[in-house]
Parts: C-alpha cells; sequence; structure tokens
C-alpha cells in the first residue's frame, strides 16, 4: 500500500522514482543508429583502471534557479543564492568513459542518460576542453560526505550512495565569492552553445539541471544528436531546497483520495 502511495506521488508530481546505478552501458553510435563499439563497466572497474576525479572530501555545486523578473539577475553572476550541494563526490571524467569506446570528434556529442529516461547532451568542446569555470563533467559513484542542506545524497559507494551514478560538474573556486566549488548559472552562459542552456520551466537558467543522477547509459553520436534534447527537462532536481522538501499544494488532494480509499486516514 505504501509503495501504490509512493508510485501515485511519483505520477502526479512529476518526481522520478528510480534506484541507484552501479554499472554504466558506453555506447558510440553512427549517424544511421547503428553501434559501432560499446561496453558496460562497474563503478568498481572504473574505480580501479581510470583516472580518478575529486578526493572525497571536496564539495562540489550546482546552481538551481533564480526566480526574479529581472532576466539579468536570473543568471545570477555574483553566485549568491539556490546552490545544490552535491556532496563530497569521487568519479570518472565522461571524457574518459567516452574513450574507452572510440572517443569523442568535434561535432559529435555525447548524451548521458538516466534510468528513469531523463538525459542531457553535451559536445566535444565541454567534454574535452572544458574551462576552469567549468571542470570536469564526471560521473560520480563516491560520496564521501552528504550534503549539508538540501537533497539528501547518501554516502560511501551505490546504493548507500542513493543519488549515484549521478553527473557532477567538477567546477573550480574561482568564480565563487565564498571560494565554493559552484557550476553557476553565469558559468554555464560562459561556456555553453546557447541552444544547450538548461532553462528550468524554459524560463530561468539553471544548471542544476545537468545533475543527472541514476545515469545507467552514455552514448556518443558521431555528427550529433538529432533527437529531442534535454528529455524530462522540468525535473524535481531543479526545485529550490524549500520547494523540494515540501509535498506541493496541487498533490494534496490526490494523496488524501488515495490515502482515503486504502483506510489510512479518515475525513474529519
Amino acid at each position: 500500500m505504501l509503495a501504490l502511495i509512493l508510485v501515485v506521488f511519483c505520477l502526479a508530481t512529476g518526481y522520478a522514482c528510480a534506484d541507484p546505478t552501479t554499472d554504466v552501458l558506453i555506447q558510440k553510435i553512427a549517424p544511421d543508429g547503428t553501434v559501432i563499439q560499446e561496453t558496460t563497466v562497474s563503478y568498481q572497474w572504473l574505480e580501479a583502471n581510470l583516472p580518478v576525479q575529486g578526493d572525497g572530501v571536496t564539495h562540489y555545486y550546482h546552481q538551481g534557479p533564480v526566480f526574479a523578473d529581472d532576466k539579468e539577475a536570473q543568471w545570477d553572476a555574483d553566485e549568491t543564492t539556490n546552490f545544490k550541494d552535491w556532496g563530497a563526490v569521487k568519479g570518472t571524467a565522461i571524457r574518459d568513459l567516452c574513450d574507452l569506446v572510440g572517443g569523442m570528434s568535434p561535432g559529435d556529442e555525447v548524451m548521458i542518460k538516466a534510468g528513469d529516461g531523463y538525459h542531457v547532451e553535451f559536445r566535444y568542446r565541454n567534454v574535452y576542453e572544458p574551462q576552469p569555470r567549468q571542470g570536469e563533467i564526471v560521473l560520480c559513484w563516491y560520496n564521501g560526505e552528504d550534503s549539508v542542506v538540501g537533497e539528501r545524497q547518501g554516502t560511501g559507494y551505490p546504493p548507500s550512495y542513493h543519488a549515484g551514478m549521478r553527473l557532477v560538474f567538477f567546477a573550480d573556486d574561482s568564480t565563487n565569492p565564498e571560494g565554493k566549488h559552484v557550476f553557476g548559472n553565469w558559468d554555464m552562459h560562459e561556456v555553453m552553445p546557447e541552444e544547450d542552456i538548461h532553462l528550468f520551466s524554459d524560463l530561468y537558467p539553471s544548471t542544476s539541471g545537468y545533475g543527472v543522477k541514476w545515469v545507467d547509459e552514455v552514448r556518443i553520436y558521431e555528427g550529433g544528436y538529432r533527437g529531442e534534447k534535454g528529455a524530462l527537462a522540468k525535473s524535481a532536481m531543479d526545485l529550490t531546497p524549500e520547494e523540494g522538501s515540501e509535498v506541493p499544494l496541487s498533490i494534496l488532494p490526490v494523496l488524501a483520495g488515495v490515502l482515503i480509499a486504502l483506510g489510512f486516514w479518515r475525513k474529519p
């Protein structure tokens, strides 16, 4: 019964329900859809065989939307609010994963896809030639310390690291006044092609939309990805800590109806 309630909640709110991942399928795909090369690796293999990004102590952050009427304020160039603490993570650079199946070339795009269907795409330059303010794009499989505020990630390896495997940008600390490693919305403005910028509700810049969790596939598309980009882009990851910690008012009648039907709650 409780599982049914959870499913109803997920469907009605758009929250994704999935499990931590421990393996990732990596593919290189030709323009005609043919799989050129592929391999599946576990996080244990990644840790033992490829360079490890992160130290398990340093926290890395993305930034959620800044809800302001002024468009300039929405970019929050001074990085003042709504940071998403992804924890003190360690992982493997996406470029190193790509190299396992032949790597990317200029003009290619790589898709990072989660088990719930959410996916994002990046171009060669952002993967292989990242600016320091962006940092390496990393598939994280370990968290040494949980988030201080906001969404809890879990610690250790998956499944204890219950947000893993998660995509995190290892930005340097040069653009943040507090010395935090924040990949902020203005950083995104400066390093991403305009058509790749993530907008929450198609309006507010938000780098948290890149923080895909439960990653199970990495796909290189020769010549670029031709499908719909940023599928399910209006995800729960973009909510502010306050919004993410409360049940939206619109779902309360639905939950109440389910509880009444199951006999957990009686009308007053």
